[in-house]
């Protein structure tokens, strides 16, 4: 039996060797697929890795990742050097995309923009693709915040945004911290940095404690000292602020609320309008200048809240915040980012780590380098 099949397999290969390129990595994928759906691991989906063309993939509208030239430059010589050692985890049928990407922005990102990986590769990308009954979306949206707690790091108002956006679709917190791998307290400062009310509606956090339930002598005396351990504890944090000096404000203050940050919609604005015009802004590099000159004076309240947060991507928050200033566009429509050029996001990135250097300087604070200003909430490249 196994000679027989070692025989026609060899025949098979010698007929896939002559065909043209697009037809044999058609052909590869369908006898990929069809040993996967008798293998013994069909349930991983690992198993089949699927090599698709760059054109049909696309992010996701709810995870807009960011990362530092210098790191991007690094996972661009790692796949150079390794050649693709992950795949992208992905589904299809996406009314985005026909495959969206749920875990692997940046090496979709490389194959697609570094001219010698997507010669290399032929203009295709390797995908994996999540389980077919995960595809809802917040299925998916669970998913990338997993896989991105996995490796320890994840963007903070990205996950503030998903944590939202899965409240609305009346998950429970508990099957959020289920889910997403949160504690409940997780959950909570998650929305606090939203600074939406209705977020707290849940019975889950308004429950008090009694104290006659209590030992009072096993209470702990409260004190304002912060010791070396709790602090290395609190450099060590990666989903909530990480400084014990940071200047906090009730959300009724923040004047970037007022402005419309938060907000769900753009009026008279479709979502890819209102994300073009998010890229358009940031694109002009005198209007964007201009907008951080005066937003840094203006915004007092919401630069203390934010600025003084480094566990926050301050450079990311500094371009949203400066588009809904000048132009009222409400964060949600960040994703305009990925529309701009590399060199385009070069400039823009550098304009807001001058606005905010001179905002640390003028507060007393150490001024940043780019690499020191990502760092803490830094997404991984993988």
């Amino acid at each position: 039996m196994m000679m027989d099949i070692k025989i026609n397999t060899k025949f098979i290969i010698e007929k896939i060797k002559d065909l043209p390129l697009d037809e044999m990595v058609e052909c590869l994928n369908y006898i990929r697929e069809e040993l996967h759906n008798v293998s013994p691991f069909k349930t991983e989906p690992t198993d089949f890795v699927r090599w698709v063309k760059n054109s049909t993939v696309g992010a996701n509208d709810y995870n807009p990742n960011t990362v530092a030239p210098p790191e991007m430059e690094l996972l661009r010589l790692s796949i150079a050097s390794d050649g693709y050692t992950q795949p992208i985890v992905a589904w299809s049928n996406s009314e985005l995309h026909e495959h969206e990407v749920i875990d692997g922005f940046h090496r979709h990102r490389v194959g697609k923009e570094c001219l010698d990986i997507q010669n290399r590769v032929h203009g295709y990308l390797p995908i994996v693709e999540i389980k077919s009954e995960r595809t809802d979306k917040k299925d998916r949206m669970a998913s990338t915040v997993r896989h991105n707690r996995a490796r320890g790091k994840h963007k903070v108002n990205a996950m503030s945004d998903m944590v939202m956006e899965l409240k609305n679709r009346n998950w429970s917190d508990d099957r959020i911290c289920r889910e997403l791998g949160m504690e409940k307290d997780e959950v909570l400062r998650l929305c606090q940095i939203t600074g939406l009310q209705d977020l707290f509606k849940d019975d889950d956090f308004s429950k008090s404690w009694d104290a006659v339930e209590s030992e009072a002598d096993n209470w702990e005396l409260l004190t304002d000292e912060v010791t070396e351990i709790e602090k290395e504890v609190l450099g060590l944090r990666n989903t909530v602020n990480a400084s014990y000096d940071r200047i906090f404000h009730t959300y009724d203050k923040w004047e970037c609320h007022k402005a419309g940050f938060f907000a769900t919609k753009l009026n008279g604005f479709t979502k890819e309008q209102a994300e073009e015009e998010f890229a358009d802004f940031l694109r002009s590099p005198k209007d964007f200048d201009l907008a951080l000159s005066e937003l840094i004076k203006e915004w007092k309240y919401s630069c203390e809240q934010n600025l003084t947060n480094i566990a926050l991507n301050r450079i990311a928050w500094l371009g949203q915040a400066a588009a809904c200033y000048a132009r009222g566009i409400p964060s949600k429509y960040r994703a305009g980012w990925f529309k701009l050029t590399l060199e385009e996001q070069d400039i823009a990135n550098n304009i807001a780590l001058k606005y905010l250097n001179i905002w640390l300087e003028d507060n007393g604070r150490d001024t940043l380098t780019m690499e020191q200003a990502n760092i803490s909430r830094q997404s991984e490249l993988y």
